[in-house]
C-alpha cells in the first residue's frame, strides 16, 4: 500500500483493476456524478491507461477498505497534471455502494492531497462538482477545497445540463 490511513489505504491503480473500474464507472450513482455518462468499457479504460496514466498526465489510485481485507472500493485520481504550474484536477469516486457514507471519501481526500503535495510536487488542485452532490461538496470542504466559481448549466454527454461549481485548494 502506498498510503495508509485509519480506515482506508491507497495503492496505485494497475491494469488488473480494469474490470473493477469499468464496473464502478457503469454504476448509475457514480455515472451521474460525471460529465461523461456514456457506458464505460474495457477499451475506454485501457486507452485511458495508455494515453493518460502511462504518459504521466494522470496518477490514479485505488481506495481500499482496511477493515475488510483491503477490499477495493473506489478510486481517486489527479488528471491534467501540469508540472510547470504544479497543478492538477482532482477526482474521486466510491464505486461500491456499501462503502458510501463511511467517511472514506473524507479520509481519502486528506491522504491524497498530502500525496499530491509531497510526492507529485503539486501546489494547487482544482475540481468540478455538481451542485446536487452535497455529500461530495462537504467532503471536499472537509479536505480544504473552497468554492471559486459557479459553472452554470454544464452539458453532460447524455445531453442533460446541470449546475456545477469549481473548487480549488492550494496545498
Amino acid at each position: 500500500m502506498l498510503l495508509v490511513g485509519e480506515n482506508v489505504a491507497l495503492r496505485l491503480m494497475t491494469k488488473d483493476d480494469t474490470d473493477l473500474i469499468v464496473k464502478w464507472r457503469n454504476n448509475k450513482r457514480v455515472r451521474n456524478n460525471f460529465v461523461y455518462r456514456e457506458t464505460f468499457s474495457r477499451e475506454i479504460h485501457e486507452n485511458w491507461i495508455k494515453t493518460k496514466v502511462e504518459t504521466g498526465e494522470v496518477v490514479q489510485l485505488i481506495i481500499c477498505e482496511k477493515n475488510n481485507n483491503n477490499r477495493p472500493v473506489g478510486s481517486v485520481y489527479f488528471r491534467d497534471i501540469d508540472n510547470d504550474a504544479h497543478s492538477a484536477e482532482y477526482g474521486i469516486f466510491i464505486g461500491e455502494d456499501d462503502a458510501i457514507g463511511k467517511g472514506y471519501g473524507n479520509e481519502t481526500a486528506v491522504l491524497a492531497t498530502g500525496y499530491a503535495r509531497q510526492e507529485l510536487g503539486l501546489t494547487k488542485l482544482i475540481l468540478r462538482v455538481f451542485t446536487y452532490n452535497e455529500a461530495a461538496i462537504k467532503s471536499y470542504e472537509y479536505a480544504g477545497f473552497v468554492k471559486v466559481e459557479d459553472l452554470p448549466m454544464v452539458e453532460c454527454s447524455d445531453g442533460e445540463k446541470s449546475d456545477m461549481i469549481l473548487m480549488e485548494q492550494k496545498i
